[in-house]
C-alpha cells in the first residue's frame, strides 16, 4: 500500500503519542508499505513552530528530517502537476496544507493516514482504524 501521513499523524509517531491508533503505528512501520510525508507536512510544522504554537525538542529545520529518515518515510515533494487536483476540491476544508496533502493522495493513488473528519469527506482513500 502507498500511504501519505497527515501531519499530526507524523507529530504523535515521532513523539510516542498515545493517540496514535495503533492500525497507523502498524501500517507506517510495515516493511510492505510504501509510506510519504509532503513537504506541505514539514513546511505547516515549520510555520507554527516559527510562530510559537507548536514546541519541538530541537529546531525543526534538521529535527523533522531526522524524524523522518529516521523512521523510513519518504519525503513527497509538491509540484504543478498536483495543481488540477487542489483546483477540482470543493472548499470542504479550510486548511491550505491539508488540502494540498488531498490533492497529492489523489494525484499520486496514496491513502491518507488521518484522524482529520474534514478530510474524509474529500473522494481520497482513508486508512481506517478498525
Amino acid at each position: 500500500m502507498k500511504l501519505l501521513v497527515d501531519t499530526h499523524v507524523f507529530l504523535w509517531l515521532i513523539s510516542d503519542d498515545p493517540r496514535l491508533p495503533r492500525a497507523f503505528r502498524e501500517a507506517i512501520c510495515d516493511p510492505r508499505n510504501a509510506v510519504y510525508l509532503s513537504v506541505a507536512s514539514i513546511w505547516e510544522v515549520v510555520i507554527k513552530h516559527g510562530i510559537g504554537k507548536l514546541p519541538l525538542p530541537s529546531p525543526p529545520a534538521q529535527y523533522l528530517i531526522d524524524q523522518r529518515n529516521a523512521h523510513q518515510i519518504t519525503s513527497l515533494s509538491i509540484d504543478e502537476d498536483s495543481i488540477p487536483y487542489l483546483a477540482s476540491l470543493p472548499p470542504l476544508h479550510r486548511d491550505p496544507f491539508d488540502r494540498l496533502m488531498v490533492a497529492q493522495a489523489l494525484q499520486h493513488g496514496l491513502t491518507l493516514i488521518t484522524m482529520d473528519d474534514a478530510i474524509k469527506d474529500y473522494p481520497v482513500a482513508i486508512l481506517n482504524i478498525t
